[in-house]
């Protein structure tokens, strides 16, 4: 079992696809005029993945981040695709750990700290969550290379978001009414939609080439759908998700205010059996069917102020947060070593 983590930014951060749908990332590596000082604050025992200031991350603690995908990977038949399937997913995580070390770094340059308190109240939350004995929950977090220390980071993380960016939220009595009013118009009385994806992985900083191959196999696979054969053993065939490929890439029912607000769009604007795609999410660019609707009345203003009003603070967050992580990667020394 993979343990839930406790990092906010870990849970409302919707990465893009540069080039398909949002602003462009910065590509890697980036070399600013000042290069990092003499010496790191880690000790390096073997290769160097990355370097980000004046810290370092390990191949061994990519290795380490990798082991769930890793484990998923192997189940490609294909040595060939395998491979490239591990190297794409290695480059994609690699940068997400760049991503967490410049908020590690900001949090620290903040001064900001967490205390044994809190780190224990993460812990306690863990194993109540994962429904874990003190034992189970020792064991998985050997088996996941996680330590006090990782938890500790994703809390100062955590802190970090909120501290530098949290603070900037702005949602008005008008921003929600506004919210509730394009619920209205646009949702139709949507309840709920059950869909299925296919998914076409990307790193998070893609090339143009393999974005091009992204969006050629996306639409190949939309051709074969419009051409008589069935959504479900399209995913099965073609899909990058091992997790849903094999249940003919059935997400389930999904509902107004759980997603970003770019997929609401697609999700609760499609009827039944409607194919749409690709559209950038998290992983990759995803294809979507909408399998089922549950229509019923939205409900009164009143009811859905607080509900509204934490979506749209999710939403500034996110966004927020995206921009001052493009922002703390300009400003940062950043070189990729891995090949």
């Amino acid at each position: 079992m993979r343990l839930a983590r406790v990092a906010l930014f870990l849970t409302v951060l919707v990465p893009y696809v540069a080039g398909a749908e949002g602003p462009p990332k910065a590509k890697l590596p980036v070399t600013p005029a000042t290069p990092p000082k003499a010496g790191s604050n880690k000790v390096v025992a073997d290769r160097i993945a990355a370097v980000v200031g004046d810290s370092v991350i390990l191949v061994s603690e990519l290795d380490q981040r990798m082991m769930p995908l890793r484990t998923e990977a192997m189940s490609i038949p294909d040595q060939g695709e395998r491979e490239r399937r591990l190297a794409k997913l290695a480059l994609q995580t690699l940068e997400e750990m760049v991503n967490d070390e410049l908020i590690l770094q900001a949090g620290i340059a903040a001064k900001l700290t967490i205390d044994q308190q809190e780190v224990q109240a993460a812990v306690d939350y863990i194993k109540q969550q994962n429904k874990m004995t003190e034992a189970e929950f020792v064991a998985a977090m050997k088996a996941q290379g996680i330590t006090l220390a990782t938890i500790k980071n994703d809390l100062l993380r955590q802190r970090a978001v909120n501290e530098l960016v949290g603070r900037k939220l702005a949602v008005t009595d008008e921003d929600i009414r506004a919210r509730y009013d394009e619920l209205s118009r646009r949702s139709s009385a949507v309840a709920a939609v059950n869909v299925s994806q296919i998914l076409f992985a990307l790193p998070e900083h893609p090339t143009e080439q393999q974005l091009g191959d992204a969006k050629r196999r996306a639409h190949a696979a939309i051709d074969r759908i419009k051409g008589g054969e069935a959504f479900a053993d399209v995913a099965g065939a073609l899909s990058d998700d091992a997790t849903t490929r094999s249940t003919g890439g059935m997400i389930g029912w999904l509902e107004p205010a759980t997603l970003d607000p770019a997929w609401e769009a697609v999700v609760f604007g499609m009827d039944k059996g409607d194919v749409r795609g690709p559209i950038s999410g998290a992983k990759g660019l995803y294809v979507l069917q909408a399998n089922e609707l549950k229509r019923n009345q939205l409900a009164p203003f009143d009811k859905m102020k607080e509900q509204l009003a934490s979506e749209l603070r999710r939403t500034q967050l996110t966004k927020l947060t995206r921009a001052w992580i493009e922002e703390l990667r300009k400003k940062a020394y950043i070189e990729i070593k891995l090949q």
